[in-house]
């Protein structure tokens, strides 16, 4: 025994060095966080509520991709399970337990598994979606240290651990493991260390809670700096959430605008907010942005981020169209968009530097109300022949119904039409603002234009306020998101219902009895604003199963869909590609072979039909129900 007692000294010992090493490393990385303005943080409640984070939330993302899951299963969990066991095993009753040494080389053993389904991924060739860099060391890392620890383990269990074999057991598992710990800093560990505290501080905790938190927060426009021009500008939490990236690529793979071609790739977005916080920082070694935009640009706390020459092209910040699927994608749960609309709000707000095609839209929608410099009565044009009472009236209504830009659209007036019969049918009582209906505000607040943004809801706000009504329906998923999610924190609180959901209602009430139509195939096309902002994914559904319909689901739904490239100020941006987002949802749609893709948004609607060679009509969940009760007379 007592010639085992230095190996069970020192490899229990290396492990304690190990924590050491990583501990270092990491605050030595936490002070660069420092430099970002304060947050508020419920550290108690984050801790208690990590495991559930981690083992649920985060891995209820990991395992959409199955191998991932297992590989980070394995590994992770190997990795846990054998540096404690011998870290414990530097208490004297456990390091002299022969049987206790078997348990511990059955979890490095598990760690070797793990380590050997990492390097899967990576040799011979690497999935194109995955970094390279330090990443491609990790499997030698990881083996080195597993297969060490298991052979160390083995001799102290067969009591074997004296002479040269367990020295060179020791050194290998010793290099894999000082290894790991020193990529805390810069390596592939940070995201483990750096993951672990971001689910505790997560900048948006209510994504924990089973509902959606998408919500942008009101900016102080009072504030001595408006948005973020440079690292230090972030809080600091949200620092620390971008050193949680992985760089696996589910984000990029996910992105509308790289899939077009357009100079936005989320992954070296969040990278390039990690570099220009560190000069130190490795290089990137993953896909570029599209197009051969790869500004580089100073390094450190006061850099500026945006420009020409800075680390990130203006094109870039303008590609996104905030459809959150880069952020319903990542399996470290980063917000994406809430650092690109940080970026916008300094472009827009501190140096007026919106994009050409933006500047027209937003400089009507702070003197008009309207994007369009329409006349606000004029947002009823569309129901000509139709009676659409007003609740200016009448002071109340049951419902009062949100009409939103897409009511002086041509194309969707047939839409809104459609669903104001259907609420007449139903015997509804409902009523619309009219002219005193000014725009959300939406597109300002994703352009970065907050000040403008806060001025409509205000006056929405004070107009919504000299009325009663119970709920308010809208067909436009964007000003659902903005009455329902943003308004509040202004003041305007309201129970907001989709179109459809309230359709449904309506439906299953006995109020609204269609008929079928088992001639037409559909597949359902998912707003972004709907689906993944407000987590809507049933109710169109149910719709157009009530309907008889025969539906098909494309490959990417619910709240997984692809973007239809109308979000975000996205077409007022109008940052050029290789092929066109909508061109690449029709296509998606086209391989269902249904004749018709259902809608249940005027953006959606839009971009859609604009896509010339498109062989399925387009038409909104509305048009079809109301198709329905017609047939079912």
């Amino acid at each position: 025994m007592t010639s085992l007692m230095p190996l069970t000294t020192v490899f229990p010992g290396l492990v304690w060095l190990m924590a050491a090493l990583a501990l270092v490393q990491g605050l030595r990385r936490a002070a660069l966080w420092r430099v970002g303005a304060a947050a508020p943080v419920a550290w108690l409640d984050g801790l208690a509520k990590l495991p559930r984070r981690y083992l649920v939330d985060v891995h209820h993302v990991v395992a959409r991709d199955p191998y991932a899951s297992r590989m980070h299963a394995v590994v992770a969990g190997g990795l846990l399970a054998a540096s404690i066991l011998t870290a414990l095993a530097i208490l004297p009753p456990l390091a002299g337990f022969r049987p206790y040494w078997f348990l511990v080389a059955l979890a490095f053993g598990v760690t070797a598994v793990g380590s050997l389904l990492v390097g899967a991924r990576r040799y011979p060739s690497k999935q194109k979606r995955l970094s390279a860099g330090h990443f491609q060391i990790l499997p030698f890392l990881l083996l080195a240290y597993a297969v060490g620890g298991t052979l160390t383990a083995l001799l102290l269990a067969f009591g074997a651990g004296s002479g040269v074999f367990g020295s060179v057991a020791l050194a290998l598992a010793a290099a894999g493991g000082l290894g790991l710990a020193f990529e805390v800093r810069h390596g592939p560990m940070r995201h483990a260390a750096a993951g672990a505290l971001h689910l505790v501080a997560h900048p948006r905790p209510g994504r924990f809670g089973g509902r959606p938190d998408t919500a942008l927060q009101p900016l102080d426009l009072d504030a001595p700096r408006l948005g973020s021009e440079m690292p230090a500008d972030f809080t600091w939490n949200r620092l620390l959430s971008y050193d949680a990236c992985v760089s696996c690529g589910r984000c990029e793979t996910a992105c509308p605008a790289f899939a077009a071609g357009q100079p936005l790739n989320p992954k070296k977005l969040i990278q390039d907010l990690v570099a220009g916080l560190s000069p130190a920082e490795p290089a990137y070694a993953g896909n570029p942005y599209p197009g051969g935009r790869a500004a580089e640009g100073e390094r450190g706390a006061l850099a500026r981020l945006i420009g020409p020459d800075a680390r990130i092209h203006p094109d870039t910040l303008w590609s996104c169209t905030t459809c959150r699927a880069c952020v319903e994608e990542c399996p470290m749960m980063i917000e994406h968009v809430d650092a690109v609309v940080s970026l916008r709000r300094h472009e827009t707000l501190e140096r007026g530097a919106l994009p050409e095609k933006a500047v027209g839209p937003v400089t009507e929608l702070r003197q008009s109300g309207d994007p369009g410099g329409r006349p606000l009565a004029a947002r009823t044009d569309f129901a000509a022949g139709v009676e659409l009472p007003r609740i200016a009236d009448r002071g109340q209504a049951e419902i009062l119904l949100w009409l939103g830009e897409g009511a002086y659209d041509l194309r969707y007036g047939r839409s809104l039409r459609a669903l104001v019969r259907l609420l007449r049918e139903a015997h509804v009582d409902f009523a619309v603002l009219g002219p005193e209906e000014r725009d959300t505000g939406d597109l300002a607040r994703r352009l970065g234009d907050e000040a403008t943004f806060q001025g409509l809801a205000r006056e929405n706000i004070a107009t919504l306020a000299q009325y009663r009504f119970d709920r308010i329906v809208t067909a436009d998923p964007h000003a659902l998101h903005a009455l329902r999610n943003e308004y509040p924190a202004l003041g305007g609180c309201y129970t907001v219902v989709h179109h459809t959901a309230f359709l449904l209602e309506l439906i299953r009430a006995g109020r609204l009895n269609p008929g079928r139509l088992p001639d037409l195939s559909v597949t359902y096309h998912d707003p972004c604003y709907l689906a993944r902002y407000n987590g809507e994914t049933e109710a169109p559904r149910a719709v157009l199963d009530a309907i008889g319909v025969a539906r098909r689901e494309m490959s990417r739904s619910g709240r997984r869909a692809m973007c239809c490239g109308g979000g975000g100020g996205a077409p007022v941006s109008d940052v050029p590609g290789e092929r066109r987002i909508p061109d690449l949802r029709m296509a998606q749609a086209a391989e269902t072979g249904a004749g018709i893709v259902a809608v249940a948004c005027p953006s959606c609607t839009a971009m859609l039909e604009g896509v010339t060679d498109r062989k399925a009509e387009i038409r909104d969940v509305a048009e079809l129900l109301l198709q329905a009760v017609e047939a079912g007379r």
